[in-house]
């Protein structure tokens, strides 16, 4: 399908109350189709394409730093293209955020392809709020495959009921903090759910405390993968805490300053109620 007849993704989409409802006793959600089969089929190559084109990654696995051998990971797609601005920017997917935030208008965080190529690691247990610099958890991840993820690929694994327990320590996402998370799964008795299989455009929704990770990939196809978050409308910028509050300033919240309302230039109001 050519770029100039892509689908439209501009309607809304309801959450039912007991799917809110699901999420916030869980903390975490699946929506199916979210993006039909036929809309996946046209945007999940163009947007994978783009993706791909903005990684500088060159070194194989097993010889990069950081989670470089869990996946390859680039970020704000969304301005590097217009197609994929079109995608990141679905009125769509942020009315389901905000329903399940349970607020009037969500902004734009960040984007993040997360490309999990053959033989790539574990995705270590992390909560996402811990490089957040904002004054509330008011915040929301959508985790969408852009191709099929097999049962055997593995999709996201969450503890379910851990975005209850809020802040669990100074961990950024590392072997360290696998050992943690695990260890208080385990003394909690949290239960680990992972939803399987997942066809293009199903997506699943999580809140920043929530404990999550991700499975190896031991398949020989890339697990493509395209993840959004949203804030609520309203919040500030708090003191930095630690060395990733800062880069999350420099990243993605560049011209804002603690105090201050958190609607700089890459953070516009994507969706709205009014």
């Amino acid at each position: 399908m050519l770029p100039d007849v892509l689908p439209s993704l501009d309607d809304d989409r309801h959450v039912t109350p007991a799917g809110i409802a699901e999420f916030r006793d869980r903390g975490h959600l699946l929506v199916r189709h979210l993006a039909t089969p036929e809309e996946m089929d046209a945007w999940g190559p163009v947007i994978t394409d783009i993706a791909m084109g903005c990684s500088t990654e060159t070194r194989p696995l097993g010889q990069r730093d950081g989670l470089g051998d869990a996946f390859l990971q680039i970020q704000n797609v969304w301005q590097a293209d217009a197609l994929a601005k079109r995608f990141v920017f679905a009125p769509r997917f942020a009315r389901v955020a905000a329903d399940l935030l349970g607020v009037d208008a969500v902004r734009m965080y960040h984007d993040q392809a997360i490309f999990k190529e053959p033989g790539a690691d574990r995705t270590p247990f992390h909560q996402d709020q811990y490089y957040f610099p904002l004054d509330s958890d008011q915040i929301i991840t959508m985790w969408m495959p852009l191709a099929p993820v097999s049962d055997e690929m593995g999709s996201m694994t969450f503890a379910t009921g851990s975005h209850r327990l809020g802040h669990l320590g100074e961990f950024e996402a590392s072997e360290a903090s696998e050992a943690a998370f695990r260890a208080m799964i385990a003394e909690r008795a949290l239960e680990l759910e992972t939803y399987g299989a997942m066809e293009p455009g199903d997506a699943t929704f999580h809140p920043g405390w929530t404990l999550h990770g991700a499975p190896p990939n031991p398949t020989d196809a890339m697990r493509a993968v395209m993840t959004v978050i949203w804030f609520a409308d309203g919040l500030r910028g708090i003191e930095p805490l630690h060395e990733w509050h800062e880069k999350d300033y420099a990243k993605w919240l560049p011209d804002v300053r603690p105090g201050e309302l958190a609607a700089g230039r890459l953070n516009p109001l994507v969706w709205s109620r009014v």
